[in-house]
């Protein structure tokens, strides 16, 4: 209880503070490409529950829903906009929108694509899907991107028995820590 109280305050104080600058990338993003302001991606939730998560639309309409590092050629789907929306994170802000509504949380595991069998499989197996997906998490400050399924997991296992307040607080700071840096994002 207390976590969702936490996630919740912080996600609208997160909203009410980012309100311009998320209205200045809506306009970015519709000013440079056609199509909607978000787009609306299918991802696995808490005990593997679908749900609609929102993100700044970074690629074109036309991309196949499919994880970006499986397209053969990922730079070629972003928009004018979307590889500085992704480099700097701000294509996640739309999220703060789903911590309120419950379906994620601040930290915890990213929310796995629809159609990522392979990640949701492993996640199931070692008990990780009982927790509410995050926009940040332990496998985000320790390689994102750049991180093979089976290690991805085992940061998600990792969090998932060591869940602390301390913990997320320490996340959450490293997580500000890697954006300002950029690491970790390949695409």
């Amino acid at each position: 209880m207390l976590k969702r109280t936490f996630d919740f305050t912080m996600a609208l104080t997160a909203i009410l503070f980012l309100i311009l600058p998320m209205l200045l990338v809506a306009a970015l993003v519709r000013l440079t490409s056609p199509g909607p302001i978000l787009y609306w991606s299918d991802r696995v939730g808490r005990n593997n529950v679908i749900f609609k998560m929102p993100k700044f639309r970074t690629m074109r309409i036309d991309t196949p829903a499919v994880a970006t590092h499986l397209l053969g050629d990922p730079d070629r789907w972003l928009t004018p906009v979307g590889k500085f929306l992704r480099k700097s994170s701000l294509d996640e802000l739309p999220q703060l929108f789903s911590i309120l509504k419950g379906d994620m949380s601040i930290v915890g595991p990213r929310p796995a694509l629809f159609n990522q069998e392979d990640l949701i499989e492993l996640r199931t197996r070692k008990g990780v899907h009982a927790l509410p997906p995050g926009l940040t998490g332990w496998a985000q400050i320790n390689g994102r991107d750049e991180l093979p399924i089976p290690v991805k997991v085992e940061f998600d296992e990792y969090y998932l028995n060591n869940r602390t307040f301390a913990l997320d607080l320490r996340i959450i700071f490293l997580t500000f820590v890697k954006v300002v840096k950029s690491e970790g994002v390949k695409h």
